[in-house]
């Protein structure tokens, strides 16, 4: 992969992963246009890997935010006396909800990195997920805000974001549908999928690094992975900061016009044989 490539896809990486567009579809339909197999070993450790420069932007703009949760956290671990605090709950409740995509990612990684790269997923996907956010954006209450979260609204919103192992479904897209349909508004579903995004992506990417550490030294190449994770996080700090700004005035309906204009181009692509569809 030439650098010039690596940069498309890292910026396109940052911009994408927390828009609920999905990241992983937009990289699979470049890969594929850029002449890439997105179900080769070392382009999907790509894929992976980069989206750290995505996590560290998240980590970066809510250090603050991580920072008080993984305290109260600790005291709560220590003693008995600070577990009523909210921010002790939230933490919790971040760690619940992030159990159930390591399980679903491990039990299922072959099908993840092999059939369902295909751009027959990909097209089909982001169509039939923007019927769900349509639905989600237009009918939910929004009547809890972020001190409301639980333990109980982490784990569904986990367990929902298993469906973003599926290119295409988004798991920003798949985060906040749920939390709209538990009644959270736009912005605390927002910040909810920012903090369930680190320890997801963080561990897919380490995966990623070290069982296929010899596979991008011998395709896609360091020098290409290193310089789309740095555009990836520069990228993704601007993205971050607009998407708060933007769910705090405007619905989703933007996201879901891109989706179905962008899933009707990719099947045509894959059904006129235009790009390699696997």
């Amino acid at each position: 992969m030439n650098i010039l490539e690596a940069v498309v896809l890292g910026a396109v990486e940052g911009l994408t992963e927390f828009l609920p567009i999905s990241s992983t579809g937009h990289l699979t339909i470049l890969e594929s246009v850029f002449g890439h197999s997105p179900d080769d070993p070392d382009i999907t450790a790509f894929t992976a890997i980069i989206q750290v420069g995505a996590v560290l932007a998240t980590l970066l703009y809510f250090r603050a935010d991580f920072a008080r949760l993984i305290a109260a956290w600790a005291r709560g671990v220590a003693r008995r006396e600070y577990r009523d605090d909210l921010d002790y709950r939230q933490a919790w409740a971040v760690i619940i909800g992030t159990i159930p995509i390591g399980v679903v990612g491990l039990l299922f990684k072959d099908q993840i990195e092999t059939t369902l790269r295909s751009l027959w997923f990909v097209g089909a996907a982001l169509i039939l997920w923007s019927g769900v956010m349509y639905y989600a954006d237009r009918t939910a209450a929004q009547d809890r805000i972020e001190k409301d979260v639980t333990w109980k609204d982490t784990l569904i919103i986990g367990v929902v974001q298993c469906l973003a192992l599926i290119p295409g479904v988004s798991r920003s897209g798949a985060t906040m549908s749920a939390g709209l349909l538990r009644g959270l508004d736009r912005v605390t579903v927002t910040k909810l999928s920012f903090y369930l995004s680190v320890p997801a992506l963080a561990a897919a990417g380490a995966l990623q690094l070290v069982t296929e550490f010899d596979a991008i030294s011998k395709g896609v190449g360091w020098p290409a992975t290193i310089t789309a994770t740095a555009v990836s996080f520069a990228v993704a700090y601007v993205a971050v900061a607009w998407l708060l700004k933007y769910v705090a005035k405007h619905t989703y309906s933007v996201f879901v016009g891109y989706r179905l204009v962008l899933g009707v181009i990719v099947l045509t692509l894959a059904a006129t044989g235009a790009v390699a569809a696997s």
